[in-house]
C-alpha cells in the first residue's frame, strides 16, 4: 500500500504545473497572440501615439509662436506708449515756451503802449505849455502895454515900438529868471 501510494505519486502530476500538450498548444497561442499584437496592433498603438506626440508639439509650437507674437506686441505697446509720454512731454514743453513767448510779447506791446501813451501825452504836456506860454506873452504884453500907456499918457496899442519894447521886457524877464 504504501508502496502504491508512491507509486501513484510518482505518476501523478502535480495540479499546479499543467500537462505537457497543453503547454505546447498554450504556448503556440501566446506565439499567435503575440506576433498579431507585434505586427498589428503594435503599429497602430505607435501610429496613434507618434500622432498624437505630433499634434501635442505642434500645439506647443503655436503656442510659444503666439506667446513669442504676444510679447512683441506687448513690447511695441510699450514702445509705443513710451513715444506718446515723451510726445506729450515734448507738447507741453512747447506750449510752456511759447506760453512765456507769449507772455514776453505782451509785455513787449504793453512796455510800448506805455511808451507811446506817454510819449503822446508828453507832446501834449509841452504843446499845451507852448499853448499857454503864448497866452501868458500875448496877455503880459496888452498888460504891459496898458500899463505903459497909463505911465506915459500916449497910446501904444498899434504901434510897432510898443510891441518890440514889450518883446524886450519880456525876454529881460525869462533872462533874469534863468540866472
Amino acid at each position: 500500500m504504501i508502496s502504491r501510494i508512491i507509486f501513484t505519486e510518482a505518476t501523478t502530476q502535480n495540479p499546479l504545473v499543467p500537462a505537457t500538450p497543453d503547454l505546447i498548444w498554450s504556448s503556440v497561442v501566446f506565439v499567435i497572440l503575440l506576433a498579431f499584437f507585434w505586427f498589428r496592433v503594435l503599429p497602430n498603438f505607435k501610429k496613434t501615439l507618434d500622432a498624437r506626440t505630433d499634434a501635442i508639439e505642434g500645439r506647443l509650437a503655436e503656442a510659444e509662436r503666439i506667446s513669442a507674437e504676444a510679447a512683441k506686441q506687448t513690447a511695441a505697446m510699450a514702445s509705443a506708449q513710451e513715444d506718446s509720454r515723451a510726445e506729450a512731454a515734448a507738447l507741453r514743453e512747447q506750449a510752456r515756451v511759447e506760453g512765456l513767448a507769449i507772455i514776453a510779447e505782451a509785455k513787449e506791446q504793453a512796455q510800448a503802449e506805455q511808451a507811446r501813451i506817454s510819449a503822446t501825452a508828453k507832446a501834449q504836456i509841452d504843446a499845451e505849455v507852448q499853448a499857454a506860454l503864448v497866452t501868458l506873452r500875448t496877455e503880459v504884453g496888452t498888460l504891459a502895454i496898458d500899463l505903459a500907456s497909463k505911465v506915459v499918457g500916449a497910446s501904444l496899442q498899434n504901434d510897432k515900438t510898443a510891441t518890440a519894447v514889450v518883446n524886450d521886457f519880456i525876454s529881460d524877464l525869462e533872462g533874469g529868471k534863468k540866472k
